[in-house]
């Protein structure tokens, strides 16, 4: 338990055969569950799992039988893969029905410091917000050694992320260190959300629709003998697509169905616009004035519909609160100062 609160972990695996042992190992001592999924490995991965589990009850796709609470590590495997986001769905699922207060997750692949665990349900199990996320981009050096192309990537899925979830201060939502709340889960139509990757950024679309508070942790950036299996020319094309649906589906069931807002319009209306501009200059390859007013017009629209966008959502983003005391900066310099000592 931490702080009176039910802690567990989902550890989310796809071959990760010598990485998923020593996450499942060094968990903090205050978590009272670990449900640790194998998405049909075709490694060493579920047997690692079984050995590092202790006394374990192994089950298949999340079956219905519950283990005893003494139990700390819960083996599950997926009977064909599924993607990542449905191993964190099949844990998240778990924990509702054993009634975890704090549900976090921490990836099998060993980039997730355990330490920075207590920083990441802080909010949760404070009751300052519904949902935790890690945010590397505030720490010094993250893109170091980032390539160019990954980091507009990066920089691009940040984007749409804000304007498909309306979380507009929330950074790094690339960032798979998360925790949860209970009243979240029993909210959230948990297994309708996309399954692959990507899961995180479409989970924040469906937090904001249900008005749940969001905050972002400051962390470092962990990288170790893990080998990442994202593809960027793929995959941001395919989750830019995701985003966009999210987007509309956003629109349509907050500002629309559950209340009514002229945003929704007005993005409609810059859309429409801007296309049209856009489309009547490149017809006439020439700055024409109708396609010129067009675009100029749909282009304000575009701002002032996210202007009040942004408005709407202010209340549901939640800032660290090292970062609110100003003690981000002390804090990573001693953590740089110990990487060094340590080598």
């Amino acid at each position: 338990m931490y702080e009176g609160h039910t802690v567990a972990v989902v550890v989310p695996a796809y071959n990760e055969e010598g990485l998923v042992g020593r996450v499942i190992d060094t968990v903090p001592e205050f978590v009272d569950r670990v449900y640790a999924v194998d998405d049909c490995s075709t490694d060493g991965t579920w047997d690692e799992i079984r050995a590092h589990a202790g006394r374990t009850v192994p089950i298949t796709d999340g079956g219905s039988e519950s283990a005893p609470f003494d139990q700390l590590v819960v083996p599950i495997r997926h009977s064909e893969n599924r993607g990542v986001g449905a191993a964190i769905k099949t844990g998240y699922c778990r924990a509702r029905e054993e009634g975890i207060d704090v549900t976090a997750v921490m990836a099998g692949d060993g980039q997730m410091e355990p330490d920075m665990l207590a920083r990441v349900i802080q909010p949760v199990v404070d009751g300052r917000a519904d949902y935790a996320k890690g945010n590397r981009l505030s720490t010094p050096g993250f893109r170091e050694g980032m390539s160019a192309w990954r980091s507009f990537g990066n920089w691009l899925l940040t984007f749409l992320t804000k304007a498909a979830s309306g979380y507009w201060g929330m950074v790094d939502p690339q960032n798979g260190y998360t925790a949860i709340s209970a009243r979240a889960l029993s909210e959230l139509d948990i297994e309708s959300v996309y399954d692959d990757y990507g899961f995180a950024n479409a989970l924040l679309v469906r937090l904001n629709v249900h008005d749940m508070r969001v905050a972002d942790v400051t962390m470092p950036a962990v990288y170790g003998d893990e080998r990442s299996t994202i593809r960027y020319s793929t995959f941001v094309p395919k989750l830019s697509a995701l985003l966009l649906w999210g987007f509309l589906w956003r629109l349509k069931a907050k500002y629309l169905v559950r209340d009514f807002h002229p945003l929704a319009f007005l993005y409609g209306l810059g859309a429409v616009g801007t296309g049209a501009g856009l489309l009547t200059l490149l017809r006439n390859r020439r700055e024409t004035s109708d396609g010129l007013s067009a675009t100029l017009l749909g282009g304000l629209c575009l701002v002032l519909a996210m202007t009040f966008d942004r408005q709407a959502n202010e209340g549901l983003g939640v800032r660290d609160e090292l970062e609110v005391h100003g003690e981000i900066r002390d804090e990573w310099k001693a953590h740089d100062d110990a990487e060094v000592r340590d080598e």
